[in-house]
């Protein structure tokens, strides 16, 4: 059953989001937000997880495996793409910030131990999906075919004020190999201020209902900055931003299967609209910005 956690309800000691298999109803993805005060340091265990420290605002040296990978960051998710750092199962992390921010840790349970590495910012392929008023960016930093894992797949999606993403509704609850993955997700959102008024609450909404596979409760949920909405099965889709305050969410997903493949099904009463994007072009307002050039070494 899909669940709407409100900013605030599933904090945890130094993470103000705590969702992991052993404190949500999920078996294998994990996200945590943790914000670090100027001069903070945290230190956590992996155990049988990789996790990826990507900056939500500020920047941090990341600590794994005896190296020390120092991540630029940003200003926040608005602003541009951030470097980010993998740190594989059964490590220790410390996580350390001169200035302070807010970092997510992604997390995936899996089986095999990769090497500690650092992701560059000017590596993330930036990618526009849908047309029109379907118009959103995708980040693609940890996706399947970007980056290499052993389960965690991960990306970054800004939806422009009035616009739907996650359109049309989608699943991935079935292994059908070649056609679809099982792969349980977690949304975390924040929500621009408007132009005209950036102090002014936004919201946005995200849709969540059963599939024929795995039959269960329905979601409609008005999502707020620092909300999370955990998609263990079924369509999921329209993620819908107020016009005005355009909409960030931080996809992350991982199942069962050792094949790691973001492999999904469109619902059929609304596939059409694929086809519809063939005549319309993307929404002007997009890139909000692009990953930066490559820094010689």
């Amino acid at each position: 059953m899909s669940t709407h956690l409100p900013a605030g309800t599933a904090g945890n000691g130094p993470y103000t989001l705590d969702i992991t298999p052993e404190r949500a109803p999920l078996a294998h993805a994990s996200l945590r937000v943790l914000p670090l005060s100027p001069g903070g340091r945290h230190t956590f265990a992996t155990g049988g997880s990789e996790w990826i420290v990507l900056p939500l605002a500020g920047a941090c040296a990341v600590t794994v495996d005896g190296a020390t990978l120092h991540l630029a960051g940003r200003a926040d998710v608005f602003s541009g793409v951030t470097d980010f750092a993998y740190a594989p199962r059964d490590a220790t992390v410390t996580v350390a910030s001169d200035d302070g921010g807010r970092f997510a840790l992604c997390g995936a349970r899996c089986a095999t131990r990769l090497a500690a590495r650092h992701g560059p910012a000017s590596g993330v392929g930036v990618e526009l999906r849908g047309a029109g008023s379907c118009s959103r960016q995708v980040n693609n930093f940890a996706a399947a075919d970007a980056f290499d894992a052993d389960r965690l797949i991960a990306v970054e999606v800004l939806t422009p004020g009035g616009n739907w993403s996650s359109y049309p509704p989608h699943k991935h609850d079935e292994a059908r190999p070649g056609e679809e993955s099982d792969l349980e997700e977690i949304y975390y959102y924040e929500i621009a201020g408007a132009e005209a008024n950036p102090a002014a609450d936004g919201v946005g909404y995200q849709r969540v209902t059963p599939s024929r596979a795995r039959a269960g409760d329905g979601l409609l949920a008005e999502v707020r900055t620092g909300d999370a909405v955990l998609i263990p099965d079924g369509w999921h889709g329209p993620s819908i931003a107020a016009p005005g305050h355009d909409m960030y969410y931080l996809n992350v997903m991982a199942g069962p299967g050792a094949d790691r493949a973001w492999l999904i099904t469109d619902h059929p009463d609304h596939a059409w609209i694929r086809a519809r994007w063939d005549d319309e072009r993307p929404d002007p307002r997009l890139p909000l910005y692009n990953s930066p050039p490559e820094v010689p070494r």
